[in-house]
């Protein structure tokens, strides 16, 4: 079976982008707690605007969903889920919450990852939840002509308890002596998660739901505030391909997880930013209209009401949508599309 040591990376010689990301990010959340020490009542907000984006999208990778209205009322425990999908999106929804309350409290061991997989399923009559894997799970994907293909193939039933076991020791062991960065200490612990591949359902969102817990105990909250999971979603293909290049050679040993790394340091930072910007949006005191105007001048490109709401967390919708109409009205904006389909131009992009 493959063996794992994670203690070999204190040696590895990490590329120059690899250690830049790393030191981004550790600037970032020097400055990320510096905001929250300040400005903790007006975060709220944007943790609860998180927690929804966390859930859509990361079950909507896959292939789970539910509309916009359920999914608010699913969130809020309004409603009780009506299917299946329903169902998977309230247990996320619930262990998701259940991180950002306990995280401290929650150790990396297999007793608690398959404490946690049982939440996911809580909702549901499937027994599958808090169990390991009876059976063989290749990770199939389909050709242009839509022939499916086996592009790796996990560890077996037998050998997944033990691979489990293993790299939660090998994570906390080498995580204690600080030997290595937890940022890249997290991505792999991940990467090989998914290699593992241990349950029948619900891996990929698992290995999320790990990757928040990981970030949180390290420190590293900007996932409270900014929903790594849409970043992930927003960019899916690319987080399927530095999988896969990860995964070469995984079986003997001699895969490079520096791919996977890269795609997960990315995310953090790009999350980080997004937090920076809605945090000056924050502290505009001006009108509403003003705060969606500084709102405008940050996007480049198509952007919609939504995602202005996202970076205005302080302003209800009906502020947000009165003030795009202003600027629309100012020449500011361009309003292109209708219904579902609306989306805004700056009107300076159109030259």
């Amino acid at each position: 079976m493959r063996e794992f040591n994670y203690g070999k990376y204190k040696d590895y010689k990490w590329d120059s982008e690899i250690l830049g990301l790393v030191s981004g990010i550790h600037e970032y959340r020097g400055r990320q707690e510096l905001y929250l020490t300040q400005k903790p009542a007006v975060l709220d907000k944007l943790v609860e605007v998180a927690k929804v984006q966390s859930t859509e999208s990361s079950n909507a990778i896959e292939g789970i969903f539910t509309s916009n209205t359920r999914l608010k009322q699913l969130m809020q425990s309004k409603t009780t889920p009506k299917n299946r999908d329903e169902e998977e999106i309230a247990g996320y929804r619930f262990v998701l919450d259940m991180i950002h309350e306990s995280y401290e409290y929650i150790p990396i061991s297999s007793n608690y990852i398959l404490q946690l997989h049982q939440n996911l399923y809580r909702f549901t009559n499937r027994s599958i939840g808090g169990h390991f894997k009876n059976s063989d799970n290749h990770i199939i994907a389909r050709d242009e002509n839509g022939i499916e293909h086996v592009i790796f193939e996990p560890l077996s039933p037998l050998e997944t308890p033990i691979a489990i076991d293993r790299i939660c020791e090998e994570f906390n062991r080498v995580s204690a002596t600080e030997e290595v960065d937890t940022l890249l200490l997290i991505p792999i612990f991940i990467h090989d998660f998914l290699c593992v591949h241990p349950f029948n359902d619900g891996n990929g969102r698992m290995s999320r739901l790990l990757t928040t817990l990981l970030l949180y105990r390290a420190g590293y909250v900007v996932g409270r505030y900014v929903s790594l999971e849409k970043k992930i979603a927003d960019l899916k293909d690319l987080y399927y391909d530095s999988l896969n290049m990860s995964q070469n050679g995984w079986h003997e040993g001699e895969d490079d997880p520096t791919p996977f790394i890269k795609y997960i340091l990315k995310t953090i930072i790009a999350a980080y930013k997004d937090f920076e910007e809605r945090i000056e949006i924050i502290d505009i005191k001006e009108p509403a209209i003003e705060q969606v105007r500084a709102a405008v001048y940050k996007k480049i490109g198509k952007f919609t009401k939504s995602e202005i709401m996202e970076m205005c967390p302080k302003l209800g919708r009906a502020s947000v949508e009165n003030s795009l109409t202003a600027l629309v009205n100012e020449d500011v904006l361009e309003r292109r599309g209708r219904g579902r389909g609306t989306y805004y131009v700056r009107k300076d992009a159109l030259v």
